[in-house]
């Protein structure tokens, strides 16, 4: 194994919080691999590269020699997470949490190594339990302190509705870790107030008190709400090599660096000499390449990754105008005029201002076959073919 401060660098790269640390660096002394936790609840199969994160960072710990305890929560899915929700969640049926959970095993062992993870159903001590047992379980929380959790907070303040079975919710993740004997549990930022239960009932049970790491919310290709299917901004893991490359070559510019640093599993000092070349005036284009490659090999294959970009959809050559260009009116609703940036963001030529930005930074905004260097201003009665990057093109006319 690395030394403890090598181990210690590489556990620490993009986490949240690691609670408490110096717990962590007496576990690392102990003389043999720790016993490294995370629950997924098989509610949503189709992966997309937020969720990924934390698979990541388990990754991580395996390459470091410590035990991977993979949970898919069965049990916990047939309840439902109440976090971050404003009203109860509907409860998975037997057949749907079964299903799930085959999808879930299939896409994760495309990161971690299947030799070095073991796989748990938390039905597996949960289902055993008496009526007596889970009273018992109960008993080591109270309703003030479940209450000081945020979101069962707001929901009492607005009188919404909460279940009883919601507040045994972080019970049962808790006594996961009692169960597994857990030295250390992941979770996203938004579980800490579960992570932390663990820690509770492990002592109360006698066990020494697992070490908590929180991994952060990864943001979407808007570069602003969290990576999400619903939302549209997603990467999923299932999607196809060109489908991956041109999602991650319109990855926001100043977000590059913390998709490599959540997502990529290269050297941080590595990362940062890309970083600083991009500083000093090179293309963030080609670092994204970078990424989509590593990304595209780790879900798919090193060949279908060389050949991504051959197969990443219909692609117009910068400064080439083709037949049948769409027409797109754009009103200027009471301005007199309209800067570049903003009329691609209105013509839906970039996704957000940020979009626009980049695009135009990088070189890649055309007008009428021309590239364009300085941000130009449009009145009533222009009609340009407008270009942002190899996917968007467009005839813009400009009306009052």
């Amino acid at each position: 194994m690395p030394s403890i401060d090598e181990s210690l660098a590489i556990i620490k790269r993009g986490v949240e919080e690691l609670l408490p640390e110096d717990a962590l660096m007496e576990k690392l002394k102990l003389d043999r691999p720790l016993r490294i936790k995370a629950g997924f609840d098989p509610t949503a199969p189709d992966l997309h590269l937020g969720h990924t994160v934390l698979i990541n960072k388990l990754r991580q710990f395996q390459d470091l020699g410590h035990e991977v305890i993979f949970l898919i929560g069965d049990f916990t899915g047939m309840i439902g997470d109440p976090t971050g929700k404003s009203a109860t969640r509907p409860p998975l049926t037997e057949e749907q949490v079964r299903q799930n959970a085959i999808t879930y095993k299939e896409q994760v062992f495309r990161i971690l190594d299947p030799e070095k993870t073991t796989v748990v159903f938390n039905s597996e001590w949960m289902s055993k339990m008496t009526a007596a047992d889970m009273i018992r379980l109960a008993g080591q929380y109270t309703v003030a302190r479940m209450l000081e959790r945020d979101d069962f907070t707001k929901r009492y303040r607005a009188e919404q509705p909460i279940a009883i079975h919601e507040f045994l919710y972080p019970l049962v993740q808790g006594y996961d870790s009692v169960a597994l004997e857990a030295d250390v549990e992941l979770g996203g930022t938004d579980q800490k107030f579960n992570l932390l239960m663990g820690r509770v009932l492990q002592k109360h049970y006698g066990q020494t008190p697992q070490v908590i790491l929180t991994m952060p919310i990864l943001e979407g290709l808007d570069g602003v709400q969290k990576m999400s299917k619903s939302l549209g901004n997603y990467i999923g893991v299932s999607d196809a090599p060109g489908e991956m490359y041109t999602k991650i070559l319109s990855v926001p510019d100043d977000l590059l660096w913390r998709y490599f640093e959540l997502l990529s599993f290269r050297p941080m000092a590595e990362v940062d000499e890309y970083r600083a070349a991009v500083a000093k005036g090179a293309n963030p284009q080609d670092y994204k390449k970078i990424l989509a490659e590593e990304i595209i090999t780790r879900f798919h294959t090193e060949e279908a990754a060389a050949s991504a970009h051959k197969s990443a959809g219909n692609q117009v050559a910068l400064g080439a105008i083709p037949e049948n260009v769409p027409e797109i009116p754009v009103a200027l609703a009471g301005r007199t005029e309209v800067h570049l940036v903003s009329l691609l963001k209105e013509a839906g030529l970039a996704a957000n201002g940020r979009a626009a930005k980049d695009v135009f930074v990088r070189g890649a905004v055309y007008i009428d076959g021309k590239q364009q260097v300085d941000e130009r201003t449009f009145v009533a009665g222009d009609d340009v073919v407008i270009q942002a990057g190899k996917k968007k093109i467009a005839r813009i006319l400009i009306t009052e």
